[in-house]
């Protein structure tokens, strides 16, 4: 069933009785999808609710539906998840965004680090910021997300900085803690989190974090940890960061 994200909370779909979705998905929901008038889509509130709809009318500007029920479908990590990334080349934070979603990431920051070869300008800051809500926007859809990641402006290391304060837990992958062999500190972390608290995870560009960053960072209170024996690209770590996340607060639990 096809699933469409609405920029109202549940709360005010009940009390308005009813769904318009618009945009760019009236395009896609009217002439990809061709649906009519008593199809049912899913719509998805941005509390993260789940509504079962159906389509009432269909314009230009807009599909009106209303709903039928709702789902109490959650798919969400039991902890929210910000990965932040330092700058890398080309286009994999793209990939990084796209699979983070997938994986379950609820929000994504770049940030300027010290090794970052890109840099943005405020200009191609804006622009690149659309596209990558638009690529979590639809992985989010792909997934069954009951959220969009939020994903945030550029940040410079001191603005990232002054956000730690803001998560229960702050990560930091480090190269140099993995190559010495340090594997416990991650999962030590993962084991004290509970359902609802934030975590924040920090990743270099190419090249890693420089010396002084993480000094930085640690001195704010984020843990420095490694990710496994083996050194893993500034694209792969966050994916295995999250894959290892949902495997601690999902499966593993769901056993106990």
């Amino acid at each position: 069933m096809q699933r469409y994200f609405i920029d109202l909370t549940k709360e005010e779909v009940i009390a308005k009785g009813s769904i318009n979705v618009t945009g760019e998905d009236v395009h896609h929901l009217s002439n990809v999808m061709r649906m009519k008038a008593g199809q049912e889509i899913l719509c998805l509130t941005t509390d993260g609710f789940e509504a079962l709809s159906k389509i009432d009318t269909i314009t230009k500007e807009e599909v009106i539906c209303h709903v039928e029920g709702w789902t109490n479908q959650n798919r969400e990590l039991p902890i929210q998840v910000t990965v932040a990334s330092g700058l890398p080349k080309g286009d994999k934070l793209e990939l990084i965004i796209q699979k983070g979603t997938e994986l379950g990431a609820s929000a994504f920051l770049p940030f300027q680090a010290v090794r970052s070869i890109t840099k943005l300008d405020q200009k191609k800051s804006h622009k690149k910021r659309e596209r990558w809500e638009k690529i979590a926007k639809e992985a989010a859809e792909q997934s069954y997300r009951n959220i969009i990641p939020r994903v945030h402006s550029v940040f410079t290391f001191k603005e990232l900085i002054q956000k730690t304060g803001e998560f229960d837990q702050c990560i930091v992958a480090y190269e140099e803690s993995s190559k010495e062999g340090e594997q416990s500190r991650f999962q030590s972390v993962l084991q004290k989190m509970k359902g609802g608290q934030t975590l924040l995870m920090v990743f270099g560009p190419e090249g890693g974090l420089a010396d002084k960053e993480v000094e930085e960072l640690e001195k704010h209170g984020a843990a420095i940890c490694g990710l496994g024996p083996r050194i893993l690209r500034t694209e792969t770590a966050p994916l295995y960061a999250l894959s290892a996340i949902s495997y601690q607060t999902e499966l593993l639990r769901g056993e106990s």
